[in-house]
Order: structure tokens, then sequence, then C-alpha cells
């Protein structure tokens, strides 16, 4: 009974593998007709740039919001009065707040590839806090007793305890927070206002720049780019980091 499924499964895998080549045929042909092989690296070196910023931004609000994650989940009465809050930002068009990010970066001349960075994170940044806060929620009374039994406290509370039992939690808020950042990065890395136009330098900007322009290669090339940076991060990082959470540090 299994060989026929073996079979259809692998005629499947062939199908789409030949589409996909095929499909990377024409994108290749076409981009050719706009863009040569000197800007095909400049993109890449655009993609590590916007991979750095998304990467440091994930960073810095992980350090802000699991502290405050845990501390809120572990305390139900007040997650119940904190979540309607940070669903409410949550739900803000970050969009709102670029033309003050223009107006402030062009009038004290300031650096663009530091100050529109974080507008990367300000709209995914959340799915960290709400994802810390159930994993906190979710954790079990009788890990919390033993760990007050043991006498547990400080920096080994947090390593020993509390971030391995949210730790699962925390890698579905990254990922998602991380692509987001992807997206975002396209309108937050070319942003005008008036007259006034700020760009920093990446693949976001890339994108958005030949967006305007109508160039369509170097838009399929952009966009290709970082949809193979995105996949290859996911596996290389992402998924490992996934699998480990949900092997190994599963609470259920």
């Amino acid at each position: 009974e299994r060989k026929p499924s073996k079979v259809i499964d692998a005629i499947w895998a062939l199908l789409v593998l030949c589409l996909t080549a095929y499909l990377m045929f024409r994108v290749i042909a076409y981009v050719r007709t706009g863009v040569g092989l000197p800007e095909v690296g400049q993109v890449f070196l655009l993609g590590l740039l916007t991979l750095t910023r998304v990467m440091v931004l994930i960073a810095i609000a992980s350090l802000i919001w699991v502290p405050l994650g845990v501390m809120i989940g572990l305390r139900p009465a007040l997650a119940a009065k904190v979540q309607p809050i940070a669903q409410f930002l949550a739900a803000f068009p970050a969009n709102l707040l670029f033309p003050a990010f223009v107006v402030v970066i062009v009038k004290f001349n300031l650096n663009a590839d530091i100050w529109l960075s974080p507008l990367i994170i300000l709209g995914t940044q959340w799915y960290i806090l709400f994802n810390v806060i159930a994993g906190a929620t979710a954790f079990p009374n009788d890990f919390k007793e033993a760990a007050a039994n043991f006498r547990i406290r400080g920096w080994q509370w947090w390593k020993k305890i509390i971030l391995p039992g949210i730790f699962p939690y925390y890698i579905t808020g990254a990922i998602t927070a991380s692509g987001g950042a992807w997206n975002a990065s396209i309108v937050s890395e070319y942003v005008s206002w008036g007259s006034d136009r700020v760009t920093a330098h990446g693949l976001g900007a890339y994108i958005a720049q030949n967006t305007a322009a109508g160039d369509f290669p170097k838009i399929i090339l952009g966009v290709a780019v970082m949809s193979l940076f995105v996949t290859l991060f996911n596996r290389l990082l992402w998924r490992p980091l996934y699998a480990y959470a949900d092997t190994k540090l599963r609470m259920d």
C-alpha cells in the first residue's frame, strides 16, 4: 500500500523540481537583460547589510521584551491588563511614524543607516513579546515551586529555569518577527516625506528604489535575493533552533 504513495510522492517532487528549474532559468534569463554580474554581487552585499540590520534589531528587541514578557506572563493579573495595550500598539500602523523619522534625520543630519533601522522592527517586535508572555503564562507551577524550594534565584533562575521553559515560544516569536522585518525593510530603508527622501544602504532600499523606477529586472533580482536570504537563514538558523526547542525543551 505504501509503494504507490511513494511513487506518487516521487513524481510530484520531480514535477516541482522541474518547474522550479524552469522558472529559475526564465528568471535568470530575464534578469540578465537588464542587470550585469557586478550588480548581482552588489545586491548580495546589500542583502548582507539588511540581514545584519534585521538580526541586530531582533537581538535588541529580545533583550527588551524577553525580561518584560516573563515578568508579565508570570503575573496573570498584570498580563490581563497589559496584553490589550500591547495588542493596540501592535495594531498601530508603524508607517505613520515614518514622516517624523524623516524630519528628524534631515534636520539633524543623522546617519540614515542607523536611524532608519528601528522602523524595520517597530511593527514586528510584538511577536516576541506576545509569545514570551504566552510561554511564561504556560510555565508549569510545579517547576516554579521546585525552583523556589531549591532557592534557585538570579541568573541561575533565568539560565536553568525560565529561559529553557519559554524558549520554544520565543523561537516562534523570533521567527515571525524576523520574517516581518525582512518585508518591512522594503518600506523602511527608503522613506520620503514631501520633498525629503532618506535612504539607507540595504536590499529593501534597492527593491523600493527600483520599484519606483519601474525597473522590473532589478526588482525581480532584489526579490529573488531576499527570498534566498530568508530561506537560507530559516534553514540554517531558525529551523535547527526550532527543532531543538521542540524536541529538547517541550514541557507538555
